[in-house]
This record gives structure tokens, sequence and C-alpha cells, in this order.
């Protein structure tokens, strides 16, 4: 059974007519009968009922038609796939990303990427600091930002791009909230908003706090940055959160202060395989995400 004769196939059960098919794929119409005819042979079966001029499917010849259009189909895609690998300007690239990226950081290096490259198609996955590690490690994706970036995991590749702080974010008629700078044990009264517990954020805030001499008594949780957001502007509690997510969206009736002590940090990077090589599309994005941060840094 070759490709050829499927094609022919198809295109002979749309029209109900050899004649026409022929002209359509330029070619003979006898070099259309032959295949088709070696096709029957080789399955065993009539395809066709031949009428005058005309031929129509048979039974079978119209479920073989079904299962030949999701072949040829998922034939095409697996091509296109190939060719967009071969040519990076017109890939695609897939990328997961936890929430606490997903207001500045993601969407900053996309669109300067998305300049220069406007062809190239982006693939954007959201998931747990784990489930982000899992899913480069098995191959569902390739690239992922992670905040903190992981120190020492198995078949990783990890690059460091920036480091940044923590802040406390809190109702606009708290208590500190005039305050320049807070002691973390500030808020040892405080109810706080967190992630869920197995969040990493969730895990770095309540090791803070332990480090700065109490536990955290945890008000309310939310699973994304707005919902954090929404429950601390609605005088829930307090949240600590990274600076990059409080950059350009501080939400009203909150205010972000500086934590000094203990300074509360975390590094965001990007990560890849390190046993299974990426696509000429994701290679360009990788190093034009090490080179945007790098003259990022050089202009501080």
């Amino acid at each position: 059974m070759e490709l050829r004769q499927l094609r022919y196939f198809i295109e002979v059960a749309e029209r109900e007519h050899v004649t026409e098919a022929a002209e359509e794929l330029h070619v003979a119409q006898s070099a259309i009968s032959l295949q088709i005819a070696k096709l029957e042979s080789e399955l065993g079966v009539s395809l066709f009922e031949r009428k005058g001029r005309n031929v129509k499917l048979t039974e079978i010849g119209r479920i073989f038609l079904t299962h030949v259009n999701t072949a040829i189909k998922a034939l095409d895609y697996a091509k296109t796939k190939v060719d967009e690998y071969l040519d990076p300007e017109n890939g695609t690239i897939k990328i997961g990303y936890p929430t606490s990226l997903a207001g500045n950081l993601l969407p900053t290096v996309v669109s300067a990427f998305k300049e220069k490259h406007p062809n190239v198609t982006f693939y954007l996955r959201q998931g747990s600091y784990t489930a982000l590690i899992d899913s480069v490690k098995n191959g569902d994706i390739n690239l992922a930002f992670l905040g903190p970036v992981p120190a020492s995991e198995a078949d990783i590749q990890a690059d460091i791009l920036f480091s940044e702080r923590f802040s406390a974010l809190v109702p606009s008629n708290h208590s500190l909230s005039d305050k320049k700078s807070l002691f973390l044990s500030d808020l040892r009264n405080d109810m706080f908003v967190l992630f869920p517990k197995g969040y990493i954020l969730q895990q770095t805030a309540v090791k803070a706090c332990e480090q700065a001499g109490f536990v955290p008594a945890i008000a309310s949780e939310g699973e994304d940055m707005d919902a954090i957001k929404g429950l601390v502007a609605a005088g829930i509690g307090i949240s600590l959160l990274p600076d990059s997510t409080l950059s350009e969206n501080i939400p009203r009736f909150t205010v972000k202060i500086p934590v000094k002590d203990p300074q509360l940090m975390r590094t965001v990077g990007i990560i890849t395989p390190e046993n299974r090589e990426l696509a000429p599309s994701e290679k360009e994005f990788y190093q034009f995400v090490k080179e945007f941060f790098y003259l990022l840094d050089q202009y501080k």
C-alpha cells in the first residue's frame, strides 16, 4: 500500500469520477485506474462500483475512506511539524510557566521575541513547580520558566536569569502600611493569604516565617496570583510575594512593603532537558532569553 495510491483513492472517492480526479491530480487517467486496481487487489475488496463513466464507493469503500482520511491528515500534520522543525522562523515553541511568572516575565519575553520572529507559534502551558519539571523530563515540553531555579535536578539543565526579593503585600488600612520596609517578625500576629500546600511559593513563605521565629496563621488560600492579591485587597490577610509579581500590578486597597530581614530571595530562570536536543526554533528562543536578561542586567 503506497501513499500515492491512497491519495488517488481519496480524490476519486470525493469526485466519483476518475477523469475529473486525473485532471485535478495532473496525471493520466490510466495511471489512477491502475493504482486503484492495485490497491483493491492488495486489500482483497472492491472499493468502487463502476457506473458508466462514474464510480461510487462500496460500503467497505466508505469505511476505508474514513480511516484513510484520518491517516492522511495525520501524515500531512507530521510533515508540517518536520518542516517547522527544520525552519526556526516558522516553528512552534512550547513553554511551561508558573502563575508567578505569568503577569510580567512571560508576556515581556514572548512579545520581544515575536517582534524579531513574527511567524513563530507559541504554545503556553501553566503548571505547578514540580509538574513543570516533570514535563521537561518526560518530553511533554522542552522549555519552562521557573522560580526558584532547581539547584540540582537530574536530567535538567537550569539557567538563572535573575534574582529577586520578596515583599509583603498588605491591605492599605494595615497598621504598617506607611512603613518603607519591615521585619518579617513584625507580621507574626497577622493572618496570611498564601498558595495551597505543595506550591513552591507557599513553602518559601512558610520557611521564611519560621526563620523569623513564628509559624504563619493561614486565613485563606488562592491557586493563582490574582486570587491571592484579591484576598489581600479584601482585607482577608497579608501575603509574601516576589517583587516581579508586584512591579506593575499592585491592586487597589493594598500596599507593597519590602521585607528587610530576613532577606527573602528567589532565583528565576529557564530549564531545558539535559539529554534531549532542542528543536531549531526552541534553540533560537532559548538563546534569545539568555541574551535578553543579560542585557537587562547590564542596564540596571
